[in-house]
């Protein structure tokens, strides 16, 4: 990868680049294609990270089929695919990890998965420094992820434009998802509460000057646990660049689901 990197750099390329965990879908190939779109070059890297999955989570069952991944990043446009093993990006002996400490860090999904972050910022701190991108590409749907990673660009002074990219949603409006192949048919019509929740949310805010957080919050609560098979672990309205709880919505406020449907954890967001 490195040899490939100086090669383009060489020639005045410019690099596009899009860090993945395989198991593409129609969000991934939204990023490939914009990378391809926007730079010379596109690299995608597969690497399902250890460092990010806590001891209770599906490391195990991440679904990986490298061939269907290769050749969606083909069609997409993709010019390059880094598929680094484990023991490269973490050879023995290895001691050296990324904490994006503050607030940002501390709540939401780090306060359900301790350790997350601290796997991600890792992994992608050394994914930039292999590939040396001038973008790389995140979805929107991970949205505290795409704020941590933006924070730990920024403080650590790396030489990377973070790239935000809207959540792609399937027709009935389910964010999708690797996980999504986890869940049954039954399941899947329960997760709906989910995105059409967050819809209604967004719409009574932005259409009909909803206000107060903790009414809506709470009215956001009672529609998910409303629909049986569903386990809540958050909803949330936050401050969309420091995701600081607030009083009162306003502009810019992103409101932030996490639940559990059987035991596929899922996650979602839309922003007022």
């Amino acid at each position: 990868m490195r040899s490939v990197v100086s090669d383009l750099r060489k020639k005045g390329k410019t690099i596009g680049f899009v860090p993945t965990m395989g198991a593409l879908h129609d969000g991934h190939i939204s990023l490939v294609t914009r990378a391809k779109k926007e730079n010379d070059a596109a690299v995608v890297s597969i690497f399902v990270n250890p460092a990010q999955f806590g001891p209770k989570e599906d490391f195990r069952r991440y679904p990986r089929n490298l061939k269907k991944d290769a050749k969606m990043c083909g069609k997409a446009g993709a010019d390059f695919i880094f598929v680094p093993e484990a023991k490269e990006i973490y050879p023995e002996g290895y001691a050296a990890y990324v904490n994006v400490e503050g607030d940002l860090a501390k709540v939401l999904e780090a306060a359900s998965r301790p350790g997350h972050f601290r796997g991600v910022a890792t992994v992608v701190a050394k994914l930039f420094n292999i590939v040396l991108p001038d973008k790389a590409y995140f979805g929107e749907k991970d949205y505290q992820q795409l704020l941590v990673i933006k924070k730990m660009a920024e403080d650590l002074d790396l030489p990377v434009r973070i790239v935000p990219c809207p959540t792609v949603r399937e027709r009935d409006g389910l964010a999708i998802s690797s996980r999504n192949a986890y869940l049954s048919p039954e399941q899947r019509k329960t997760a709906l509460v989910i995105s059409r929740t967050l819809k209604k949310a967004v719409h009574a805010a932005r259409d009909h000057g909803f206000t107060d957080a903790k009414k809506l919050s709470d009215s956001i609560r009672s529609a998910i646990l409303s629909q049986p098979g569903i386990k809540l672990d958050y909803a949330a309205i936050r401050g969309g660049t420091t995701l600081e709880p607030v009083k009162r919505i306003e502009k810019g406020c992103v409101i932030l689901i996490a639940a559990k449907v059987g035991k596929t954890r899922l996650i979602d967001n839309m922003r007022i």
